[in-house]
């Protein structure tokens, strides 16, 4: 059967818009205020895993199994439900693996040629693949609250990122800290109501002497921040003001314990503040996500899996 595909670019992108966005119509579109949170899966799923302890969600970043077994979505899963997480930030990998995507065009290192642009009826196919995905995970009692999916270049590849979130069911995007993708993407977010959150690192992290100037391009543009990076970075400045000051702008943490000379280590074995962290987001009833991200290396005879473990028990103690 021969199929008819629209050759007029505004015809065409209007209509796979509209029908992507139909297709996403049950997922989660969040509203203005950060504190309004869809529960957990897990907080109405007995036998579930459930990793909100004292009402503070703590997830993981996908990015903590790398290296190893973990490689697939369902793979992925497979981790997270062992280790008891019902929240995760996923990384572009599992997605991709699952929903048949390509890395975005123009960023395929090494390639002789980009892959082709998809068709309108290939995208749609793939965020049926992203909405089964989503359901897989919550029928597991695992939320993705966030994805970590790489931007493509054009237009058309950026609003394709943000159906995929839709279709997902997250809240938001992530991507590594830098104005001039935060006045490119702003305009996005704000039409699709899905949040950007920008990642730090030791070098880039959000300003205290006055308004970090990346909120000032878009209300749907926050800060995944990571509390270990801003600690070895500032040389061990506690991230808590931080904290107390865009906690309005937050969309989740990464957790991880460094030195104020930068090593990573085993967690309760370095200086960052964690333990008081995850008492302010009890104390203050915040409901951003505080992720795990394993970057201390694997004792011998160990592996991720069992080490974010230990790393969510550090957790649930810290918030009994």
């Amino acid at each position: 059967m021969k199929t008819t595909i629209s050759t007029d670019p505004v015809t065409t992108r209007r209509a796979f818009l509209g029908s992507a966005a139909a297709l996403a119509a049950c997922a989660i579109v969040p509203g203005r205020l950060l504190g309004a949170e869809t529960p957990a899966p897990a907080d109405a799923a007995p036998g579930k895993p459930n990793s909100v302890f004292n009402g503070v969600r703590i997830g993981c970043i996908t990015y903590s199994y790398r290296g190893g077994a973990v490689n697939s979505a369902e793979e992925t899963l497979k981790a997270l439900v062992e280790d008891g997480l019902s929240e995760v930030e996923l990384m572009g990998g599992p997605i991709q693996a699952y929903a048949g995507l390509s890395a975005p065009r123009g960023r395929r290192g090494g390639a002789a040629e980009p892959p082709a642009k998809p068709t309108d009826a290939q995208r749609q196919a793939q965020l049926a693949k992203c909405q089964a995905l989503r359901k897989l995970y919550h029928d597991a009692g695992v939320n993705i609250h966030l994805h970590k999916l790489e931007f493509g270049p054009s237009d058309e590849d950026i609003d394709f990122n943000f159906e995929v979130a839709k279709a997902l069911g997250c809240k938001g995007i992530t991507t590594e800290r830098s104005e001039a993708m935060a006045k490119k993407l702003a305009p996005f977010a704000d039409r699709h109501k899905i949040w950007v959150a920008f990642h730090n690192h030791t070098n880039n992290f959000p300003a205290m002497d006055k308004t970090d100037p990346i909120l000032a391009y878009g209300e749907y543009l926050g800060f995944n921040f990571d509390v270990g990076h801003y600690f070895a970075g500032t040389k061990g400045l506690s991230p808590l003001p931080v904290l107390e000051k865009y906690h309005d702008r937050i969309l989740s943490l990464h957790l991880k314990d460094r030195t104020a000379e930068g090593g990573n280590l085993p967690w309760g074995q370095g200086k960052t503040p964690i333990k008081e962290v995850l008492q302010l987001m009890k104390k203050e009833k915040w409901t951003f996500p505080g992720d795990i991200e394993l970057e201390y290396q694997i004792p011998d005879g160990s592996n991720a899996v069992v080490e974010v473990a230990k790393c969510l028990r550090y957790c649930r103690e810290a918030l009994a």
